[in-house]
């Protein structure tokens, strides 16, 4: 049986790692290179770097982390934020990133996941999904442009047209829970672990081993998490522990 992944998550702004709450309240946790290397001597099985700045101009920044930061670890890592088109996404990966996750620009233009499949292939494409829910349909509905702009694509219908794309696996965070660790949002990432067959990470809302345990119960493959790690809640290493005493499968 595959093993539950354990994924730490680094927001870039002007190369500094930052941790906001609700995609809102952005404040200045350290240094990117110093914290992916911390995370995988500590026992992190992945790591996510997303450049929250996201601009043309800024992309050198980025490009630069990614080289450095390659050159420290050998833990797997992806990389995303405002990556629009295949030549961002291969510059991405030349980089050294090992996956490169989009999220508005395959909102925006859906064949940009096919295309991406096509030259780096499925296990290196990930697609992002911030969701929110609605409460008058009782549904979840895609958010773009940093969660800022709502869609009227409904959340599980969208992942299930990531999956059929040819994207290799599904990040999923919801708006209505990131930052504020009280756990997953465990309803949207049970609606969409049903509705597609290819791995799904959980994003927004760790803030206790309980949490981790209920969101790998309703079928995520991976849980990222942010604040209990930048803020020394857990450390990988005594989060797996503990899953492992569960029953949760996890490495050590």
């Amino acid at each position: 049986m595959k093993s539950k992944r354990i994924i730490a998550a680094l927001d870039i702004k002007d190369a500094k790692v930052s941790k906001g709450i609700k995609f809102d309240k952005i404040k200045e946790v350290g240094d990117p290179v110093e914290l992916a290397k911390k995370y995988e001597k500590e026992g992190i099985d992945e790591i996510v770097l997303l450049d929250i700045t996201a601009s043309n101009e800024k992309r050198k920044i980025i490009k630069d982390l990614i080289e450095k930061i390659s050159k420290e670890i050998s833990v797997p890592f992806t990389v995303g934020g405002g990556l629009n088109t295949v030549r961002d996404i291969l510059e991405i990966i030349e980089s050294g990133a090992d996956k490169a996750f989009i999220n508005t620009a395959a909102v925006k233009d859906p064949n940009l996941v096919k295309e991406a499949v096509n030259i780096v292939g499925s296990t290196r494409i990930v697609v992002a999904i911030d969701a929110k829910k609605d409460e008058a349909t009782n549904k979840y509905y895609v958010y773009t442009n940093g969660g800022q702009k709502k869609t009227d694509l409904e959340a599980k219908e969208w992942a299930k047209r990531c999956e059929d794309l040819g994207a290799g696996e599904l990040l999923v965070t919801s708006i209505d829970t990131d930052g504020i660790r009280k756990g997953y949002d465990l309803e949207l990432i049970k609606t969409i672990t049903e509705y597609v067959k290819i791995p799904v990470i959980a994003s927004g809302g760790a803030g206790s081993v309980k949490d981790f345990y209920d969101v790998f119960q309703v079928g995520a493959d991976g849980a990222l998490a942010a604040s209990i790690f930048h803020f020394g809640v857990y450390t990988p290493v005594e989060l797996k522990k503990q899953l492992k005493e569960m029953g949760i499968n996890v490495r050590l």
